[in-house]
């Protein structure tokens, strides 16, 4: 009964999207320009794209599995606030956006949001950063693509990793359908990879980081363990901004 559940209630534990209007009007500190993209299979993808004066380069962000642009934009403006173009999509079902969702849908939508920044800026401006469900869906498209840098805050080693350590009495890689093995996208990152991630995770183990940062060797590849940090509060750390003050100076 409890396998059934779980296979059958799946999306409904990984994702947890909130929904908004289509004439819902975003407000936020900076000056953005809402996108509307079409799919070749008939979605609607939403995203948010801050600009600055004289931006010193623009971040990809991926977010987590939970809320909406009127969240995810709010966050994002730390970046923004730093002098960096950002732009920001919502997954399908979440805000605004819609389409039937699947774990290869994440990955094209994605990229089709990269493609549309080589339009606008140089690759080697392309800071690329993920954040809980997103590491998998960045570290895919730095896999994919060749951005000046990769950033993921707290990462997995895999979803089915995550699911193992939440369901251990459960046939987790049999019955999940979203696997996200950023184990496997990372080893073939070229550009340098920064990972955070808090020892008092209770969402994603901190052992599911350290491990993914075992699982390839990068010259320039480090992980910043934040003692006492936990899922959702890195940004409260003094580790967290020494380290951002150095890799997006």
């Amino acid at each position: 009964m409890i396998t059934t559940a779980l296979y059958f209630m799946q999306e409904k534990l990984l994702f947890l999207p909130t929904v908004l209007e289509q004439d819902y009007q975003y407000q936020f500190n900076y000056k953005f320009e809402e996108l509307n993209f079409e799919t070749d299979d008939g979605a609607l993808l939403n995203a948010i794209h801050f600009m600055v004066e004289k931006p010193k380069g623009i971040i990809l962000y991926f977010h987590g599995n939970a809320g909406d642009l009127s969240r995810w934009g709010r966050v994002t403006e730390f970046f923004v606030e730093r002098g960096y173009d950002v732009l920001v999509m919502d997954y399908r079902t979440y805000g605004k956006s819609k389409g039937d969702l699947s774990e290869h849908a994440f990955y094209n939508d994605a990229q089709l949001f990269y493609d549309y920044i080589l339009k606008h800026y140089e690759e080697p401006e392309i800071t690329v950063y993920g954040r809980s469900l997103g590491t998998g869906i960045a570290t895919y498209i730095a896999s994919k693509n060749n951005p000046k840098q990769l950033i993921l805050e707290t990462p997995y080693y895999s979803i089915v990793d995550v699911g193992k350590h939440r369901f251990p009495f459960l046939p987790v890689e049999t019955l999940l359908k979203y696997k996200f093995p950023t184990y496997e996208f990372i080893k073939e990152v070229n550009c340098p990879i920064t990972m955070f991630h808090g020892t008092s995770d209770q969402v994603i183990p901190y052992e599911s980081a350290e491990k993914l940062f075992r699982s390839t060797w990068k010259e320039k590849q480090t992980l910043i363990k934040i003692d006492l940090a936990n899922h959702n509060n890195i940004i409260e750390f003094e580790g967290y901004h020494n380290t951002i003050e150095k890799i997006l100076p």
